[in-house]
């Protein structure tokens, strides 16, 4: 089985609010030094993958070169077949154009961009630099490039954003026509700066939230982007192969501080100082449990042991065949129906 290769570049120019993955300052002498680090712990290393992320942080922030010196090291250590998914995510904030022909010659045919919202004083509250303008030429600079396998980030329950305001990022999504969204609900998170202004936030409730969600669900299916996971959305044929590996539980490997892997049966991770850290065995009932119901075509109903059917009835779960499934308005609790379930 092909496994996928992840890449944590951790360098952001500003820490956005709400962000609470690992970053630090951008400088171009210390992201050489981390690519160079990179390509050494590759060495440890063998194996075949079918998917390539690169992920932070902010990724697109270093010189593209480094991105290839990266795949070139990959290249050069495992079997990287020839119809990899390669997926570099991007912020709009910078001018990318020459970027992306250069990620083209490198392999990357997929990009994943930092939207977050359409709307500008939406952006702008969750600290992004670029507006809406600057997305729509991304998007196209990619599309230039012959990069034509964009995703969005979407983002909901933000601050100054509504039920009315999500139909402005709807018509644009509709007029770009990207081949997958992903959709996150805000949440905040300890350690950022949102956590030290929650008293101050003014946010959508939890009932304005949920609307959204189900809103964005019914949304984005009606202009053929179709719900595969809680948060993820795509055209037929463009869901994130790396990203589903995660959900099935297919092997994966991952590189760079911070980064998670699923080895070999094992799981374990880098910490911020490039330490491998042992983090047990995975691949267990309980995660086919957890990690299957993320997913919109849900598990084998032989997984769980005990009884579903109060929720097949309050309408959370739904049956489908030999699956069961959590319906979208089920994926809004879906924390609390899978610790019941496990």
């Amino acid at each position: 089985m092909s496994a996928g290769l992840y890449f944590h570049i951790p360098f952001c120019k500003n820490k956005c609010p709400y962000c609470d993955f690992f970053s630090v300052k951008y400088d171009e002498i210390t992201a050489s030094e981390y690519t160079d680090k990179i390509c050494r712990e590759m060495k440890k290393y063998s194996g075949e993958f079918d998917t390539i992320y690169f992920g932070g942080g902010t990724p697109s922030i270093i010189p593209a070169e480094f991105i290839g010196r990266i795949i070139d090291c990959a290249r050069e250590n495992f079997v990287i077949l020839p119809d990899s998914e390669i997926t570099v995510e991007c912020n709009p904030s910078k001018d990318l154009k020459n970027d992306f022909a250069l990620y083209k010659s490198y392999g990357v045919n997929r990009v994943s961009i930092g939207m977050q919202s359409a709307v500008d004083k939406e952006r702008f509250a969750l600290g992004r630099a670029s507006g809406r303008e600057q997305v729509e030429a991304c998007v196209n600079y990619a599309r230039d490039a012959g990069i034509d396998n964009v995703s969005l980030d979407l983002m909901i329950g933000t601050p100054k954003q509504s039920l009315d305001s999500l139909d402005y990022t709807f018509d644009f999504i509709e007029k770009i026509k990207p081949c997958h969204i992903s959709a996150y609900m805000l949440k905040i998170e300890e350690g950022t700066r949102f956590y030290d202004m929650k008293d101050r936030l003014t946010l959508p409730d939890d009932e304005q939230t949920a609307q959204m969600y189900l809103k964005t669900v019914k949304s984005l299916e009606a202009v053929g982007l179709m719900q595969y996971e809680i948060s993820n959305f795509a055209r037929p044929g463009y869901e994130s192969r790396h990203n589903t590996k995660y959900w099935t539980l297919e092997p994966y490997l991952g590189i760079g501080a911070s980064a998670h892997s699923f080895w070999h049966g094992r799981r374990f991770y880098y910490d911020r100082n490039m330490n491998i850290i042992d983090d047990g065995t995975g691949g267990d009932d309980e995660e086919k449990i957890m990690l299957g119901l993320r997913l919109k075509k849900g598990i084998n109903k032989s997984l769980v042991k005990k009884d579903y059917s109060p929720f097949v009835k309050m309408g959370y779960i739904t049956e489908q065949g030999e699956n069961i499934a959590l319906t979208p308005k089920g994926m809004l609790l879906s924390n609390a129906v899978i610790c019941e379930l496990i």
